[in-house]
């Protein structure tokens, strides 16, 4: 052990990687310490930069002893950079990882003796297959990353998540100096169209000069306005197209969208005198899918933008109903009796009322598709409570290169 003054510098072997991108080890005095970009057996000089009563957050110095897993990361960022945290493992190695996180967070929060994980959907494409990308502007209008666990921006020169036309035209925006803006988001559509949003704090329009083939949206508390070109773009997963605007939710990876479809198509049980309800609907991915085969859809959505791009996309369909407000609103006001339910909720999970409000109905299936395996185990421990089981669990890998795990989880009525 190396100490001097307030600086506190130890050799660690890491035990395992653990949710949120870190691997953890102890401490001399038997507190854990979670230090990103290690691999497991690994031992490591760190640096202990945080400290409280239970735990402590480490900082690599130096890999005294690497894994014979450990690669070189792609992109000159990584480790400065917030948005990857698994370039350094090999992508087969990462999804190994994946399924032993998912499975310990539905052990160890959801009370799982063994959970059902049946399988994992591999991303063909790891790299370049984001089809959104989120930036924050440098005071002198440089494009900019978040750096690890920080609010501090990270001037970037490289990034190799987004799709090849997003990958291709963020180099060559030149923005200036724009305070106001709290962040610019570019969005790659089908055939290759983009849509750039300008996210300002003050509704006051930007003096822009644009000669490339885009759309700019410039969104504000409040407002939504088109300077150049369209309000939306068209997404296409298999045979069937989607209206996006600027602020609707769409799934980020285009090839794992299209499998959630068609797992959900094979897991549920439906016919065509069944009742189906989507829950955080967004914009009629799913319902899109399942109105040709069931006798009605109830679809709830909160966002206005976005209910207003899922009309438009299940305008063909007079067997769907949308309702516009928080699930935690809508639910307990609703007298159906769903044969199967949709949820896709944000990364907080189902409000607490809506839950209570769902079971209520008491669907025989509930799909419950999760982008946080601690937050779906929470709302799978109330869904155990209210006498349903986790039948099967499928790691679906929306977000190569980081630690972020999509699942899509089957829970039957008893």
């Amino acid at each position: 052990m190396i100490q001097q003054e307030s600086v506190e510098e130890y050799e660690l072997e890491i035990r395992s990687l653990v949710y949120g991108g870190t691997g953890i080890s102890r401490l001399p005095d038997g507190r854990a310490v979670f230090i990103p970009f290690v691999l497991p057996g690994e031992r490591v000089l760190a640096r202990v930069v945080k400290r409280n009563k239970s735990y402590a957050s480490g900082q690599v110095l130096k890999i005294l002893t690497p894994s014979p897993d450990r690669i070189a990361p792609r992109c000159v960022h990584f480790g400065a950079c917030g948005g990857c945290h698994y370039q350094h493992i090999p992508y087969a190695r990462q999804l190994e990882f994946k399924k032993h996180i998912l499975g310990e967070q539905l052990q160890r929060l959801g009370g799982i003796k063994n959970p059902p994980i049946s399988k994992v959907i591999a991303c063909p494409q790891p790299w370049n297959y984001r089809n959104v990308l989120q930036f924050h502007l440098t005071e002198n209008g440089k494009l900019a990353f978040l750096r690890t666990d920080s609010s501090i921006l990270l001037e970037i020169s490289e990034c190799h998540l987004p799709m090849e036309s997003i990958s291709q035209l963020w180099q060559q925006l030149d923005l200036g100096p724009m305070p106001e803006m709290e962040r610019i988001e570019l969005r790659q559509g089908a055939e290759d169209e983009i849509l750039l949003i300008l996210h300002s704090s003050s509704g006051a329009l930007p003096e822009l000069v644009c000669d490339l083939p885009i759309s700019i949206v410039h969104k504000s508390p409040g407002s939504s306005v088109v300077l150049v070109g369209n309000e939306h773009i068209t997404m296409q997963v298999k045979d069937k197209t989607f209206q996006l605007s600027a602020g609707s939710f769409f799934q980020v990876n285009n090839y794992i969208a299209e499998k959630l479809v068609e797992l959900l198509l094979d897991k549920l049980v439906y016919d065509n005198n069944s009742v189906l309800m989507d829950i955080y609907a967004g914009v009629g991915l799913f319902s899109a899918f399942f109105a040709p085969h069931v006798a009605q859809i109830i679809a709830v959505e909160s966002v206005p933008e976005t209910c207003e791009d899922f009309i438009h996309n299940l305008d063909a369909f007079s067997n769907v109903s949308l309702y516009q407000g928080a699930a935690r609103e809508v639910l307990p006001q609703l007298d159906v009796k769903p044969d199967v339910v949709i949820i896709d909720p944000p990364r907080a999970g189902i409000h607490r009322k809506a839950l209570d409000a769902l079971v209520q109905l008491a669907p025989t299936q509930i799909a419950y598709v999760s982008c946080d395996p601690a937050i779906l185990a929470r709302d799978a421990k109330r869904l155990f409570r209210a006498g349903y089981i986790l039948t099967e669990s499928i790691l679906c890998d929306m977000f190569p290169q980081t630690y972020h795990i999509e699942s899509l989880n089957m829970f039957q009525k008893q």
